[in-house]
């Protein structure tokens, strides 16, 4: 593993700094914690039989140096003091998000209209397992994921990157993509045209539909200018199981495997080019915007 991976994956980061500030609270704790207590007992005994010597001869001691002493004698030293305050900090925002919420922002267009650019987001890091940290191996079965969710994974081609985009063929599935519109299984997905969509930041229209994806409502967008062929698709693992063509292309997912497409359909590079999503590489199931410093009126839930 590389310094700029390292750097680059902040479970990593979080996970390192949770155990050495960890090792520090713990020695503090039930060593040098007890070492400091045990040496400042002897040394004020020491001092209060000073003081009552001192009293007996008639000399009358600074009564605030008991105090002062005590406190001095108990204080650990600053850089120990500051590690183990930051370990249940640390700790806490490990679990967090190693567990239950993971935050991420859109960096891309690729999931337009759904999510914007910008768009501060949390994924249920729990709805599809548990999962252990840094390795995403999986450790608790719960549930799997659907068609029409929302998901975060591992990138397969570099597993450091984190994509998101829809579910839209799980393990078994037979996805044909004809002319721009889905077919699962033999069974046509459901399309309801709508007002054209305005991308503000390519100041560009799109024709704008609402799919329904088992269950799932969601609105997508085509470029009517682009092809519905797929250009020059990688050759990725199990790459025998799709055929294209220039109308667009067929897949059979395998198992254990998703297929992934963006919502902005003409505008995202997604399984129809470099395959399917293994599922160890799920990072969980996106569900919320939190935040758009640009567009404030976005916080709310999605499908």
């Amino acid at each position: 593993m590389t310094l700029q991976s390292i750097l680059g994956n902040f479970a990593l980061i979080l996970l390192l700094l949770t155990v050495a500030t960890g090792i520090v609270w713990t020695l503090d704790r039930f060593h040098l914690e007890p070492k400091r207590r045990r040496e400042a007992e002897a040394a004020m005994a020491e001092f209060d039989s000073r003081h009552a010597r001192l009293t007996e001869s008639g000399v009358k001691p600074d009564t605030n140096a008991r105090t002062m002493l005590a406190a001095q004698l108990n204080r650990p030293p600053t850089w120990i003091a500051y590690t183990g305050s930051f370990f249940p900090v640390i700790a806490a925002v490990f679990v967090f998000r190693s567990f239950l919420f993971e935050p991420f922002k859109i960096p891309s267009s690729s999931m337009l209209p759904t999510l914007q650019i910008g768009d501060l987001i949390l994924v249920n890091k729990f709805t599809y397992g548990i999962r252990l940290p840094i390795v995403n191996k999986k450790v608790l079965e719960i549930n799997n994921p659907a068609r029409g969710d929302v998901m975060v994974f591992k990138f397969p081609k570099d597993p450091s990157l984190d994509y998101i985009k829809r579910v839209v063929g799980v393990p078994g599935d037979k996805v044909v993509y004809k002319d721009k519109r889905l077919t699962i299984n033999g069974k046509e997905v459901v399309y309801e045209q709508l007002p054209e969509y305005l991308d503000e930041d390519r100041l560009a229209y799109y024709a704008r539909y609402r799919e329904r994806l088992a269950g799932h409502t969601h609105d997508i967008l085509n470029d009517d200018k682009v092809p519905g062929y797929v250009p020059s698709p990688d050759k990725f693992p199990q790459h025998e199981l799709c055929t294209y063509n220039l109308e667009g292309f067929e897949c059979t997912v395998p198992a254990g495997q998703y297929f992934m497409m963006g919502d902005n359909r003409d505008n995202s590079l997604d399984s129809r080019y470099w395959g399917f999503v293994p599922d160890q590489n799920i990072v969980g199931k996106a569900f919320f915007v939190w935040m758009n410093l640009s567009h404030p009126k976005r916080i709310g839930s999605f499908d």
